[in-house]
């Protein structure tokens, strides 16, 4: 997330004021960044996944999912919600730099499982209770419902595809002492902000507008065609889990903790200045993380709907 952390007791108190700091109110890769991974896994998934992810989408969604990969950031501070917010990051102990899920995955009342980690498994195995619809009509709107449990599928999709694009972004498996980075402010070439934002959204925005004449989409093409040709070894690497047991998150946090340590804290102290060096240098990491959530979410719902197809 972009502005600090608050509890849901604390939320309608200070809600006001967050808005008048916080450059952003936003959370996670900020939208453009989960839009990009929500492309990059749609051409991905296999037919039976993108028939079940379709299934799932709500018509005006135009069988898009990234055009709703944003929905869990967008209710997330409304009060229904408020209790999602400790699932889209991971606090470590600081200046380990490692991520234990036992001692990690939890939220401020050490609540166990409410972390990202915790939240791709549960919305993986609610996604094991979805049914292909038949040709029939009466069964046409099923997955929309309920599937063969009692969870709401298609929140269950959006949620799973959202957190997998979160646990990608390396400082939200962050340190604890600062959110994440969120309270660390310093100089974006010359605005101010805190460096999660910058990780989350500045970088993209930069990107985008210097190296791709403001052009999303030809940035998200750009990152999909190194998947399918120069990374296209590394993202069959990428899209593995050990004894290949899905969903498998903590090795992504895991990623994301030491590329935190390796690239996001280093040289971002309180107050200095980040600009070319530091934006050159870690681009290549952003770029890397998009993707691999996209690879990553393509596999898991490839895995998750051939599994249910049938059923």
């Amino acid at each position: 997330m972009e502005c600090p952390r608050i509890s849901a007791v604390a939320l309608l108190m200070t809600v006001a004021v967050m808005l008048a700091q916080c450059p952003y109110f936003a959370a996670a890769w900020g939208a453009d960044g989960h839009r990009i991974t929500c492309h990059i896994a749609e051409p991905l998934l296999t037919p039976a996944a993108a028939k079940a992810v379709k299934s799932l989408l709500p018509g005006y969604a135009n069988g898009s999912l990234a055009s709703l990969c944003t929905w869990p950031d967008d209710i997330r501070w409304m009060w229904k919600w408020t209790w999602t917010s400790p699932l889209h990051y991971i606090d470590t102990p600081d200046f380990y730099c490692n991520y234990d899920y036992e001692r990690d995955c939890h939220d401020e009342l050490m609540d166990k499982d409410m972390c990202v980690a915790g939240a791709i498994y549960n919305y993986s195995s609610q996604l094991l209770g979805y049914k292909a619809p038949s040709d029939s009509k009466s069964d046409a709107l099923l997955p929309l419902q309920q599937g063969t449990n009692s969870y709401n599928l298609t929140e269950s999709l959006l949620f799973l595809a959202h957190y997998v694009g979160d646990i990608h972004q390396p400082l939200h498996v962050g340190f604890t002492g600062d959110l994440g980075g969120n309270t660390i402010m310093v100089h974006w070439y010359t605005r101010k902000y805190n460096l999660h934002h910058i990780w989350d959204s500045e970088f993209i925005f930069r990107a985008r507008d210097y190296m791709f004449g403001k052009d999303i989409t030809a940035l998200t093409s750009a990152i999909y065609l190194n998947v399918t040709t120069s990374w296209l070894k590394e993202s069959e690497e990428w899209a593995k889990c050990p004894d290949d047991t899905f969903p498998c998150p903590n090795p992504f946090a895991t990623e994301s903790i030491e590329l935190a340590c390796k690239y996001a804290y280093r040289n971002a102290t309180p107050g200095s200045t980040l600009e070319d060096e530091y934006f050159l240098s870690r681009w290549p990491i952003v770029e890397r993380r998009l993707a691999q959530g996209g690879v990553r979410l393509a596999t898991l719902l490839n895995h998750l709907f051939s599994t249910n197809s049938s059923s």
